[in-house]
């Protein structure tokens, strides 16, 4: 039978020479490739004392915008957990009561919004399917720990601050539900 692909190798059964049994050549080739090596920079960057650079479309940890009065842009739609891929994204949608408006823009937002960052991959869909512009991956670093529970992100931490404004400007690019 002949193969699909029509590239054939004719493997030869060489016998080797004596200085090819003894393995020399490869072992100091080997050696004079480790040494060349040991003279070159190292990829690895110490962390505490530097940090790397990251590229401009670097995904870090999730946060949830506000509008410009401080209000919430989430309306608990449910597009972004619908688009994760990695199911990492879970929420409970509530009615505002009156006296709320200064909370939430909409009549309807998320009571509960929850992203598991052990499931997460960072793929960025999430921020791509809310119609909204409520949820964007920032250029910060998850924090690590040894538990389970702390990597359970509730509004508390995804929710930016009133006071201090989360920088998403180099997450938003041309192109993108107009912006420009």
């Amino acid at each position: 039978m002949e193969s699909l692909s029509n590239r054939k190798k004719v493997v030869s059964d060489k016998k080797m020479t004596f200085v090819e049994s003894l393995y020399l050549p490869a072992i100091f080739s080997g050696m004079s490739k480790s040494f060349k090596h040991m003279f070159n920079k190292p990829a690895t960057v110490r962390y505490p004392e530097q940090e790397r650079e990251f590229a401009p479309v670097y995904r870090g940890m999730h946060v949830l915008k506000r509008d410009e009065q401080g209000r919430e842009n989430c309306t608990a739609c449910g597009l972004c957990a619908v688009a994760c891929p990695a199911e990492a994204i879970t929420m409970k949608a509530a009615e505002r009561q009156p006296g709320e408006e200064h909370l939430y823009r909409e009549e309807k937002y998320a009571e509960t919004y929850e992203i598991n960052m052990l499931r997460c991959i960072f793929c960025g869909l999430c921020e791509e399917a809310c119609p909204k512009e409520a949820v964007f991956l920032t250029d910060r670093i998850v924090p690590t720990n040894f538990e389970r529970q702390p990597f359970v992100y509730g509004k508390d931490k995804l929710v930016e601050p009133v006071d201090q404004r989360v920088d998403i400007t180099n997450r938003q690019h041309t192109g993108k539900r107009g912006n420009k």
